[in-house]
C-alpha cells in the first residue's frame, strides 16, 4: 500500500478545548495532531456551538452563507476556521444559529436534525473548497450518517465516489436513535430502513449507530479487547449480530495520552516534579496530597484515589459493598474525586462521616485536584464494569501511580498485572467482577506497597511506559488504508458489475 500522505476529513461532535462532555472531545483534540505529524493533511469539522468564543479561538471566515439541504428544504450554513491550539491542524465550525446557536452540545430529540446538518455542511465545504477528501474518519453516532451517504446518495458523486469511511465507535450504549422523519431529513426515504433477521427493530427505527457500522468501509473501537467483547451480547448494545457480520473489518486501536501535557517532570500544577528517575517529588506530591485531604501525614499509609464518574458502570457498586470491610479493618486512606448518581454520594458522604482520619471525597471535578490526586496517590482505583478505552489509567501509570482495574476493555490491554518473582507488571488486575475478587486485589496491592524495593520498580515500569497518541497514529494511519484500499475495491467491482449496492 503507498505511503503517500492522506487527505483526512476528521468529524467530531466536541473537540477539546473548543467543546467537551467526555473522552471523545479528548481523543479529537489530540489525535489529529499526530496524524498531521504523520504528514497527513487533516481537516477536523465540529459544530460552532453558541458558547465558542470567536475572538478567544482566532476564528475566521472562510465560507459565508452556502446552501445545505435537509429533505425537502435548504438550509443557510457558514464557515469558519481556526487550528488546534499547538498545531497546524485546521479545524472547521460549522455555523448555523437556529440549529447551534444554544450553548448546550446535546439537546435530546433536535439532534438528529442538528448533526445531520452538521455532516451535509462539512461535506459541502469541502466541496466548496475544492478539497477532496481520501478518507472521512467519522466518529459516534453523530457522524455515522456519512457511511450511509457514500454508500448510497453518493456512491456515483464524482468528488466523493474514491472517499473512503473509517468509522470510531467511542461509546456502543449513545446509538442515535430517531424516527423514521430522520430519513426523510437525510434524503435517504428511498433507500428505506435496514433490515437484519437479528434485530427487528432496525426495520422500524433509524438506529444510526449501527448504519455506521453497516455502511462503513472500517469500523473500530478504542480497544483490543472491547472491539472482541462488543461481538457478544454482553457488551453489544443489541448490535452484536451486526457487529458479527462484519468482523472481518472491525478492529481495536488504543487510545493515548499526550506525553507533554501529562508529565510530571514539568506539570505546574502538582507540588513537587519528579520523573522515573528522580522520583524523590513523588514523596512531596503525597503529603501535599494528603494535607490538602485533610488525611493524616503518613507515608506509610497507601493512599488509594478514585476519579470519575459515580456510576454503577465505572464500579461503585463493587467499591460500596468492598471498602467499609476494607476500612475497619486495615490501614488505608481514600480520596474519591467525581460526580454522579446521588445515591453513590450519598453512601460516600456517611462513609467520611464515619472514617473522617481516612475518607475525603470532593464531589465535584477539578483538573489541578485530579492532576494531584494522579501525582500524590499510590494507587487509582478503576473497577469498571465496562471500560471500552479509559485514560485515567495511562495517566496514573505517567505519574507513577499503579492502577487497579478490572479486566475489561482498554483497562485489559493497558495495565498488565505485577508478578513480583518475574519483577513484571504495571498495576494490579482483577478478572471476575464481584467484592471478593476486589477485596483480594486491594489486599495484594496494600501488601506490594510495604515491600519499597518491588514497589518502586514497578512504579518505574510504569512510569517508562509510552501510551503516546503517536503509537496510536500509526495504528489509524494503517486502518486509513485499509479503507481506502477496501473503497477502490469495491468501486473496481461495481465498474465490472460484479456487484451491486
Amino acid at each position: 500500500m503507498s505511503d503517500e500522505p492522506l487527505r483526512i476529513l476528521y468529524l467530531a461532535s466536541e473537540v477539546e478545548p473548543f467543546a467537551r462532555t467526555g473522552g471523545l472531545a479528548e481523543v479529537a483534540g489530540a489525535l489529529p495532531r499526530s496524524l498531521r505529524a504523520l504528514g497527513h493533511d487533516i481537516r477536523v469539522a465540529m459544530p460552532c456551538y453558541g458558547h465558542i468564543d470567536a475572538q478567544r479561538w482566532g476564528l475566521r471566515p472562510l465560507l459565508s452563507d452556502y446552501t445545505v439541504t435537509l429533505g425537502n428544504r435548504q438550509e443557510q450554513a457558514s464557515l469558519y476556521q481556526s487550528v488546534l491550539p499547538d498545531s497546524d491542524v485546521p479545524i472547521w465550525f460549522i455555523d448555523n444559529q437556529r440549529l447551534f446557536g444554544s450553548p448546550e452540545l446535546y439537546l435530546g430529540e433536535p439532534d438528529a436534525e442538528r448533526f445531520i446538518f452538521w455532516c451535509q455542511a462539512s461535506l459541502e465545504a469541502a466541496r466548496q473548497l475544492d478539497w477532496q477528501p481520501d478518507v472521512i474518519h467519522a466518529n459516534d453516532w453523530h457522524a455515522a450518517i456519512v457511511a450511509n451517504w457514500l454508500r448510497t446518495s453518493l456512491r456515483r458523486d464524482l468528488f466523493f465516489r474514491d472517499t473512503a469511511l473509517l468509522y470510531t465507535i467511542h461509546t456502543l450504549a449513545y446509538r442515535g436513535v430517531f424516527g423514521q422523519r430522520v430519513l426523510e431529513i437525510a434524503g435517504l426515504a428511498e433507500y428505506g430502513f435496514i433490515t437484519h433477521p437479528d434485530l427487528p427493530s432496525l426495520h422500524r427505527l433509524v438506529d444510526l449507530m449501527s448504519r455506521g457500522i453497516y455502511y462503513a468501509d472500517i469500523i473500530n473501537t478504542v480497544s483490543p479487547t472491547h472491539a472482541r467483547e462488543i461481538l457478544t451480547p454482553a457488551y453489544g448494545e443489541g448490535l452484536d449480530p451486526m457487529l458479527r457480520d462484519r468482523r472481518d473489518r472491525l478492529f481495536g486501536v488504543l487510545n493515548g495520552i499526550d506525553p507533554d501535557r501529562y508529565n510530571p517532570a514539568t506539570d505546574t500544577q502538582i507540588s513537587a516534579t519528579y520523573d522515573a528517575d528522580h522520583p524523590e517529588g513523588k514523596a512531596v506530591c503525597k503529603a501535599a496530597l494528603q494535607t490538602t485531604a485533610g488525611l493524616d501525614v503518613d507515608p506509610k499509609i497507601p493512599l488509594l484515589s478514585f476519579i470519575g464518574r459515580l456510576s454503577d458502570q465505572k464500579g461503585l457498586g463493587l467499591l460500596q459493598e468492598t471498602l467499609e470491610p476494607l476500612l475497619a479493618h486495615h490501614r488505608i486512606q481514600l480520596i474519591v474525586l467525581g460526580t454522579g448518581e446521588e445515591r453513590y454520594h450519598q453512601w460516600l458522604q456517611v462513609l467520611h462521616e464515619r472514617y473522617p482520619e481516612a475518607v475525603q471525597t470532593f464531589f465535584t471535578f477539578s483538573e489541578p485536584l485530579a492532576r494531584q490526586c494522579y501525582a500524590g496517590s499510590d494507587i487509582l482505583l478503576m473497577p469498571s464494569l465496562v471500560e471500552p478505552g479509559g485514560t485515567n489509567q495511562l495517566i496514573a501509570l505517567r505519574y507513577g501511580t499503579l492502577p487497579l482495574v478490572h479486566a475489561t476493555g482498554g483497562l485489559a490491554d493497558t495495565v498488565q498485572d505485577i508478578d513480583p518473582y518475574a519483577n513484571t507488571g504495571t498495576g494490579f488486575v482483577f478478572k471476575q467482577p464481584e467484592v471478593q475478587s476486589l477485596y483480594g486485589t486491594v489486599m495484594r496491592a496494600t501488601e506490594a506497597y510495604r515491600h519499597k524495593p518491588l514497589w518502586d520498580n514497578a512504579v518505574k515500569r510504569a512510569m517508562r511506559t509510552d501510551w503516546s497518541w503517536s503509537r496510536a497514529a500509526k495504528r489509524y494511519d494503517e486502518l486509513y488504508r485499509r479503507a481506502r484500499a477496501s473503497r477502490l475495491a469495491r468501486r473496481s467491482r461495481l465498474s465490472y458489475g460484479s456487484i451491486s449496492e
